[in-house]
């Protein structure tokens, strides 16, 4: 009971904080609403006993991608109201998808098929399993090249940021670091004497 309490709290906070990623207009507040999201997807797989999963979840997207996904939207300077101006645009092309996902999501749960029930919670695991060591085997033998390929996309993806960022921009001011290097006192000091009430320095 308690588990199945928890289950439904933890998506109404899921659903809240989706929802709050696709319908809030400052893309800061997005990128918290989807860390918001992370956390509480986290939650519900410790339910299921995946804690590796979880605190992976955690540590990489809330720490690594979603820190990189800020800095790249504080830094690209993009047009808050262009962009609220196109939400209506792909409204309809969002709200299919969002129907088709929670058909999917619906199927799975009255079929059943993946043989897990969130809401009743994981069937008990002997005490020395380990579902690091399971997934790890899974990941480096059957699905060694789709891993392989996902880091290469990371890799570009980070590149493509970097080179957003280093574009020209107009009114955007670059360090000069040789120019700040070679800069001599004289050319920045200028020491003036004191002039008396008499005129006489």
């Amino acid at each position: 009971m308690f588990v199945q309490i928890l289950f439904y709290a933890f998506s109404a906070v899921l659903v809240a904080a989706a929802l709050g990623v696709i319908l809030s207009r400052n893309p800061v507040h997005s990128a918290l609403s989807l860390v918001l999201a992370f956390f509480t997807s986290a939650a519900l797989w410790l339910l299921i006993e995946v804690e590796f999963l979880a605190i992976v979840l955690v540590l990489v997207y809330v720490g690594a991608v979603m820190v990189l996904f800020l800095f790249v939207v504080m830094m690209l300077d993009i047009n808050v109201e262009e962009v609220r101006s196109g939400f209506t645009r792909y409204a309809g092309l969002g709200a299919l998808t969002a129907l088709v996902v929670i058909a999917q999501m619906v199927s799975v749960y009255w079929v059943k098929g993946l043989g897990i029930d969130a809401t009743q919670g994981a069937p008990p695991l002997p005490a020395d399993y380990s579902n690091t060591r399971a997934l790890g085997e899974v990941l480096y033998t059957q699905y060694v090249y789709p891993f392989e390929l996902a880091a290469m996309l990371l890799l570009v993806a980070i590149v493509a940021a970097i080179a957003l960022t280093m574009r020209r921009r107009p009114g955007l001011k670059a360090q000069d670091v040789a120019k700040q290097v070679a800069v001599r006192r004289e050319d920045r000091v200028r020491i003036v004497k004191d002039v008396g009430k008499d005129g006489a320095a």
